[in-house]
């Protein structure tokens, strides 16, 4: 039996402080850009936790979970977020942009899942569908940041 010993991960927000700084803009604006389009600032938050779900980013999750409340989320939606389409507490628009954001976060799948692109767009503007998008690319670029820098997630 081998043992592996820990290899100190790079935190890359440390490392490169002016990249890391750089997704901040980014990330306001495509959030303002999809309330400009007509979405819900909760909305915004469920794109965000759905998405680091999927991309099991612990530490994203305690943020926008945290966001979410504050804004006026509810826990039982929250609670049922990664099981949406089995529950009926989402909206056409929500569940339209959920699936839109598992597309997106999940690239490599997308030839074979082609049908979650054209749900989410029976009940989004091309303009929301934009939004989405730039929502999902931006929290995806920080889960990717937070997992491979090794942020902890402590109580």
């Amino acid at each position: 039996m081998t043992t592996r010993t820990a290899v100190a991960r790079t935190d890359l927000g440390s490392r490169h402080p002016q990249l890391y700084r750089a997704l901040a803009p980014l990330a306001r604006l495509a959030d303002r850009t999809a309330i400009e389009e007509g979405l819900s600032p909760l909305l915004v938050e469920l794109v965000k936790l759905r998405a680091s779900q999927v991309n099991g980013c612990a530490f994203c999750l305690r943020i926008h979970a945290t966001d979410a409340l504050a804004k006026g989320e509810t826990p039982i939606r929250l609670s049922v977020l990664s099981a949406w389409r089995e529950s009926e507490y989402f909206t056409e628009q929500e569940r339209s942009a959920l699936a839109l954001t598992e597309y997106l976060t999940r690239i490599q799948d997308a030839h074979h899942n082609s049908g979650l692109y054209a749900s989410a767009a029976a009940h989004l503007t091309s303009g929301q569908m934009s939004a989405v998008a730039w929502i999902v690319m931006a929290i995806n670029a920080y889960n990717r940041i937070a997992i491979s820098s090794g942020y902890r997630v402590i109580p």
